[in-house]
């Protein structure tokens, strides 16, 4: 018995001294929105002209021109012909519309004095099953309530219980692999006056909506055999499509020679 003893103690104190790495936690619960419609992006473009409204006004440009660029994930250059997404050609009208109405003077083309607004949106995706699970302590607290409405009518009992599926049913849900990132920043002469990055899940269907440099259809002329042309009876034709005369007589070849 005391050499167990003595054998599990030293198992211990080897395990003890192998090192570890860290233990795995996830963050602290947190909520991020989730953009499933053409509503959102407005309410997106909306935010993002009052916060550069009053960027403006805090750094006294507020008299100065902007000019929002078009750009499809590069700073430095404009979008190529039919290579934007939906989302970005949507968003560039939608974030002008609501700079006018804030009162921000918009220009449609660029010059040297205007304030340059430019965004890019980067999609990014989760292989791995991601599971949104319940807040911690919800279903403590429901299931406290519950327990508290144990001697209640069952009419009382019924709706508590329906409250508590209604919650867990809309928590207990598999989430997407995709989520997106938009950042949108102001310049002046190359020095940032503004700029914002919003994330956002949005449906796994829905990426391409955010996906720029999308392969183009390409249209393939096809051709087959060239129209037959009619012969010119004034010229004849080529050798190659001479008819072969006719032979009255046929002939056996024979391999007979003469001595």
């Amino acid at each position: 018995m005391p050499s167990f003893l003595f054998y599990v103690l030293t198992l211990l104190l080897v395990g003890g001294c192998a090192s570890r790495i860290p233990e795995p936690i996830t963050y602290p619960y947190s909520q991020q929105q989730k953009m499933e419609a053409s509503h959102h992006w407005q309410v997106l473009a909306e935010d993002l002209a009052n916060r550069i409204n009053n960027e403006l006004i805090i750094t006294d440009n507020i008299t100065k021109t902007v000019f929002v660029k078009e750009t499809c994930g590069n700073e430095a250059a404009p979008c190529n012909p039919t290579e934007t997404g939906s989302f970005n050609e949507a968003f560039r009208d939608l974030l002008i519309t609501n700079l006018v109405g804030f009162g921000i003077p918009t220009q449609q083309q660029k010059t040297d004095e205007t304030l340059e607004i430019y965004y890019k949106v980067q999609v990014v995706r989760h292989n791995s099953e991601r599971l949104r699970t319940l807040q911690p302590g919800l279903l403590t607290g429901l299931s406290a309530a519950v327990v508290v409405l144990r001697n209640a009518p069952a009419d009382i009992i019924t709706i508590a219980l329906g409250a508590a599926a209604d919650v867990a049913n809309a928590n207990m849900v598999t989430n997407g692999h995709y989520e997106i990132i938009i950042t949108t920043s102001m310049l002046s002469g190359g020095k940032y006056l503004f700029r914002a990055s919003d994330i956002y899940y949005i449906n796994d269907k829905d990426f391409w909506h955010y996906q720029d440099h999308l392969p183009q259809a390409k249209t393939m002329k096809l051709t087959g055999p060239e129209k037959p042309q009619f012969q010119d009876p004034a010229k004849p034709l080529p050798e190659t499509f001479k008819p072969a005369p006719e032979n009255t007589e046929q002939s056996t070849p024979t391999n007979k020679k003469e001595i």
